[in-house]
This record gives C-alpha cells, structure tokens and sequence, in this order.
C-alpha cells in the first residue's frame, strides 16, 4: 500500500469512528467516492433504524477563496433554520476535516425524470427553494461569521471581492483576460442593486427523487450578496447540467414567487463577474501545478469557463465578434503519443478511485498530443493577433502576455471592444484546438440560455 493508500485509509477509519461517536450507532458500511474531492457515503444502524450519511472531506488545496470547511456547515445549519431543504448536519470532524451531514436522495441528472412535466415541476420547486433562501434574514449567517456587503457597490463586488486574495496569493503568470474582466466589472457596477441577499453563489446544486426536489446542496462558496449572481450561475451551469427547463420560464417563476422582477442587465453582469473569478481561483494551479491536483479538471474547467467569459462579456458590451478560421494543421502526432496513450490504458485500476486518476492520465495525454501537433499552428495566429494590439511583435510567449497585461491595466473603456475581439478569437481558437478532446467537451458545449 503507497503512503497516499495508507492516509486515505486512515482517514476513512478515523471518519467512521467519528460517525459512530456522532450517532451513537455502528457503522456498517463506509465507502469513499471516486472522485477529487475527498467524500465518502457510510450508513449507520442506530436504535432509531439505519442512517444514511455523507461526510464531504476537505479539498486539501489551495483553490477556494473560504478555505474553511467547517464555514460550509454552519451556512447548511442556517439555511435549514429558515426551511430551505438542504442536508442536515449532524456535526463536524475535524481531523480529518469532513462535514457529517445527511445523504439525500435522489440525482442532479434531469434526464432521469419521467417526462417534461415532471421535469418543470422539479425545477420550479427548486426556483421556490432559492426564493426561499433569499428571503432568509442574513443577521444569522453575519453571526455565522459571513460577511456582510454594505452599500450597491460592496454587493455587486462581494463574489469578485471574496476571491480577490485568493487570486493575488496563487497567479504564478500574467493573466490579461482576467485582469481585463476585473476592469470592465468594476467599471460597470450596477449601482441600483441595494438588496443584499444569502446567495448560494455557485448556483443550480440540487437533486431529485420520485419526481420531486429533495433538496439542494454544495454551498462552499456561499455569500451574501445580490440574488441575481443565483440566476447567473444558474444560468451558465445550464450547459453541463441542464435545469430541466426554458431559463426564460425560471425566470418568470422567479419572479411570479418572489414578487420582485428579474433586472436582466444585473443578470448580465454577474454572469461577468462568475465567469471571472472561477478562472481566477484555478490559475495558479493551472500555471504551477502541485502532484495530486486534478490536473485535467483544471484544464476542463478552465477552457469552458474562458469561453463563457468571453461570451458573456460579447453579451453585456453588445459586441458581436467574428469566429477566427482554423490554421493549416500539420501531421498527426509522434508515435511517442501514441505509445504514451498505450501505456496508460495498460495500467491496471484496482479500484474506482484508481480508475478515475487513470482517466486523468489518459485526458491529459490526449491533450499533450494534440498540442504537440497542432498547437504552434494555433499559436502562430494568437501571436499575430495579439502583436496587431500591442504594435509590436514579442518572441517569448510570457513576455507578450507581460506586455499585454500592461497594457490592459493601462487601457480604459475606449480599448473594450478590440481588447474583448481579441480574447474571443483566442479562447475560441482554443476550443478549436481541444474541443475533439475528451477534456475540451465541457467547452465544446457551452450554451448561454436565452434571457426573455
């Protein structure tokens, strides 16, 4: 057994020993999901009948603006406090640092509803849970150690603020895209939203069993700011994980139930500002990757969120952006990409924690390959393109997104649009390039639903 087997076996031990104190019960049954974060499902007999429970581990890295797991327990608390349906906590182990909460039931998958119709009821009692959550007073998560945005433009800010020191702390490069994102939101602050609201933030976390809403979960970057960011999360996780109905018909429920109508252009912009902070928080990893980070989900994540970005911002300036043509491409790649993809498919997955990081390996290689082939042709036009903004022409990579960064921090309003025809073409150049790739998929379908 590796040291990395021994510690996440340990810690399942430790996690189960914890359950049983927490319950008064016995654990029968404690197994560990596969996938990057560190979280395990177990089930309790007690004398009051079986348990079944969900400890959510720490990420152990340096990607969340609150990096304190137990914060994500006392907003959980809160909200069932005020009835939105959310799991409920039984406590906190602090070692290893994991939420014991309850499992509800059910799946985000929307394509496992029955039909249409219980699909849109599915999504409109999940739309009165956020209206729910919204109307709760934020004096309790104040007093839960939350921060509390005073004045239109603190709430505006408050997502972008939350991941400002993250940010500073982890850009191991220059990041002109995002600096230039950073520019446009702060000179376009919607000054007429005054109402500051618990928000999930990261929105359009729910699942659903038997037909209906069991309850919403993930609320690790959770704040109290404008309700219109749920809307826009909502709204950009659309294209992975489908609402199961018209955003546009969510929207009116919305607003049928809250009594308070959607501001479109508040909407707008904070698909902006999500869109900005999420690359934000994953640049350092993606520039200096540390061993066992989800490397391949990074660059997942990365590719779709900087084509969101762009888009988004082609939306609220009211640009349009024509797509760039595909370059000749060379040859197919080196043989040794090929035997590196042969070497990975050959290594044996004892487990489905092992079957996932041997997945990893494979995307990673598929990308490696396919930039090794066409990558400098790529390339070639972003150099072009980028030496056109800046008038002169840089020989090393680094030093024109140096200078190009310089000069984003430098520009104003009347550079916006050549400076957004620019990153548009480069991020949808990249979608060219990996968007066949396993891990360009989530890129390849981004979609950004319609408004009204």
């Amino acid at each position: 057994m590796s040291e990395a087997q021994q510690i996440a076996s340990d810690d399942q031990a430790k996690i189960a020993a914890f359950i049983a104190h927490l319950t008064g019960g016995r654990v029968t049954h404690i197994e560990r999901q596969p996938r990057w974060r560190p979280a395990w499902f177990a089930e309790v007999e007690t004398d009051a009948g079986t348990l079944k429970i969900h400890a959510r581990g720490d990420r152990q890295s340096d990607i969340v603006p609150f990096p304190d797991l137990r914060r994500e327990a006392e907003i959980m608390i809160e909200l069932e406090a005020h009835g939105v349906p959310v799991p409920h906590i039984y406590g906190f182990c602090a070692d290893p640092p994991a939420i014991i909460m309850a499992t509800i039931a059910g799946t985000r998958d929307m394509a496992q509803a029955s039909s249409d119709a219980e699909r849109r009821s599915i999504t409109r009692a999940y739309i009165e849970a956020v209206v729910k959550m919204h109307r709760a007073p934020i004096d309790g998560f104040v007093a839960r150690g939350l921060e509390r945005p005073e004045g239109a433009e603190a709430i505006a800010l408050a997502g972008l603020n939350a991941y400002l020191p993250l940010y500073k702390k982890v850009k191991a490069r220059p990041e002109p895209l995002i600096e230039f994102a950073i520019g446009w939101i702060r000179r376009n602050v919607p000054l007429h939203r005054t109402r500051a609201a618990f928000t999930q933030y990261d929105s359009g976390q729910f699942l659903f069993d038997g037909g209906a809403l069991t309850g919403l979960y993930d609320f690790e970057f959770g704040m109290i700011g404008d309700p219109m960011a749920d809307l826009a999360t909502m709204r950009m996780r659309d294209s992975y994980e489908p609402l199961g109905d018209d955003l546009r018909n969510l929207i009116r429920h919305y607003e049928a139930v809250s009594g308070e109508p959607v501001d479109d252009a508040a909407l707008l912009y904070h698909n902006v500002v999500f869109a900005t902070v999420a690359p934000m928080q994953i640049c350092g990893a993606l520039a200096a990757p540390k061993p066992g980070d989800p490397h391949a989900t990074y660059i997942e994540w990365d590719l779709a969120l900087r084509r969101v970005l762009v888009r988004v911002l082609q939306e609220a300036m009211g640009v349009t952006v024509e797509m760039p043509a595909p370059p000749p491409l060379a040859a197919a790649p080196a043989p040794l990409f090929a035997m590196l993809r042969d070497s990975v498919a050959a290594i044996a997955a004892e487990s489905d924690v092992a079957a996932m990081h041997k997945d990893s390996a494979a995307r990673l290689a598929e990308v490696l390959a396919q930039h090794a082939s066409h990558g400098a042709a790529y390339d070639a036009q972003t150099d072009a393109e980028r030496a056109e903004v800046l008038g002169v022409r840089h020989a090393d990579a680094g030093a024109a997104d140096a200078a190009l960064e310089t000069f984003v921090l430098q520009a104003g309003r009347d550079d916006d649009e050549r400076l957004l025809r620019f990153f548009t073409r480069q991020a949808e150049r990249n979608v060219m390039l990996y968007g066949a790739t396993a891990i360009g998929g989530s890129a390849q379908r981004v979609h950004l639903p319609g408004l009204r």
